[in-house]
């Protein structure tokens, strides 16, 4: 197996993104690789919510462990089902509150 840095998968609303980016940029700093959420000008279609909720789903089976940014406690539906799918993948989960 080859080891080499920690990969995190961040979660959370998009209205905590920049809270989300100062935590990439935390964990940049400290020698994680961070794979998050994908942000867009524009809100995306119902088709591309379908493509990008899986492709979202597909980084937390990437990651060693997942970090949900939650400014307040705040955890929306759509995080909420990217942890339960962390926690029946056994991911280990942390919450920045």
């Amino acid at each position: 197996m080859i080891s080499g840095p920690e990969i995190v998968c961040t979660c959370g609303s998009v209205k905590s993104m920049a809270d989300m980016r100062a935590a990439h940029r935390d964990l940049t700093s400290a020698g994680v690789i961070v794979v998050a959420p994908s942000e867009a000008d524009e809100s995306p279609t119902p088709e591309q919510e379908v493509v990008l909720d899986a492709l979202h789903l597909r980084k937390i089976d990437l990651a060693d462990r997942v970090l949900v940014v939650n400014p307040g406690g705040y955890v929306g539906e759509p995080t909420r089902r990217e942890i339960a799918y962390a926690e029946a993948a056994g991911k280990p989960i942390s919450f920045t509150g």
